[in-house]
């Protein structure tokens, strides 16, 4: 038996001194992408924002979540109760703020269609295409301002075009700006020749589905209601119940944990589904995003 303790002692030590020294040299071994749980994860910690003020938002409402939830469950007893709160901290705003980023997401595709027809007219009048971008740079709309700024930026400081219009189109993340992006990429390759031709045509193309994904915007808005209603009806049906702690006591035993997280799963359930049929499919990208140094290495 001590023989094969000091065998195990040995074999960890020496697996400790080998990943000491790997951790401390590295390995010759390429960087492999993320894998997909990792995105997962860092997508739902950095959330959707554009901007660094809107992803330190999104993780200080997390963090508050979090604070929100350990502090019920000491103060009630309840360890549901204490992840219903920590779950209502972010799920309350992404229930009632459902319509915004699809309301925003159109107005953004409007601005880049407004962009696309500038650059078309720009183009025509015999202006190459990177002294176009740049051109735009001062008048671009408001909704994409910063990101066809940092675009021709980028160009002008010689970052080779299809690698700034990739990042463009990543910053916008849509697949209607896909549309415009990926002509352009061939164009900077090949200089071919039609390209404010076929910027007009995808011009159009995209003031008719800004115009189309309104019109289903506005008839989507009765699932939102309800929504909002179903989720406000809740939050006065929970404010009652503390306000009247007799109703809460059938709660307190272990069975009626066990029922509150059945029946509290099954209201998530309903509303995630509630939700999703309120927004439209989101489409798939045209244009594979490019990772970034930090998403490929961690």
């Amino acid at each position: 038996m001590i023989g094969f303790v000091a065998m195990l002692a040995a074999v960890l030590s020496l697996t400790g001194v080998v990943v000491g020294l790997v951790g401390v040299i590295g390995t010759t071994r390429p960087p492999r992408p993320p894998s997909a749980l990792r995105r997962r994860v860092v997508a739902w910690w950095t959330g959707s924002g554009r901007t660094p003020m809107q992803r330190r938002a999104r993780q200080a409402l997390l963090l508050v979540a979090l604070a929100s939830a350990v502090a019920t469950w000491l103060l009630t007893g309840w360890p549901v109760g204490g992840l219903l709160v920590g779950i209502a901290v972010p799920g309350i705003p992404w229930l009632f703020l459902s319509g915004v980023a699809e309301r925003r997401a159109i107005d953004r595709l409007a601005a880049v269609e407004s962009w696309t027809r500038r650059i078309a007219d720009i183009v025509v009048n015999g202006l190459g295409l990177q002294a176009a971008i740049v051109a735009t740079a001062s008048t671009a709309p408001a909704l994409i301002e910063d990101e066809v700024r940092g675009l021709a930026a980028g160009l002008q400081a010689g970052q080779p075009a299809a690698d700034a219009l990739r990042r463009f189109a990543d910053e916008i993340n849509d697949y209607g700006c896909d549309q415009v992006v990926a002509p352009l990429i061939l164009h900077a390759n090949d200089r071919g020749e039609g390209l404010a031709t076929v910027l007009s045509d995808i011009s159009r193309s995209l003031a008719a589905e800004v115009e189309m994904r309104r019109t289903i915007n506005a008839k989507r808005a009765g699932p939102r209601f309800a929504v909002r209603f179903m989720t406000g009806m809740t939050v006065a049906v929970i404010l009652v119940g503390v306000l009247n702690p007799q109703y809460l006591v059938p709660y307190q035993t272990v069975l009626g944990q066990i029922v509150l997280a059945v029946l509290s799963a099954l209201y998530v359930a309903l509303m995630v589904w509630v939700r999703r049929l309120s927004l439209p499919v989101p489409r798939a990208r045209l244009l594979a995003p490019v990772p970034t140094y930090s998403e490929w290495t961690g």
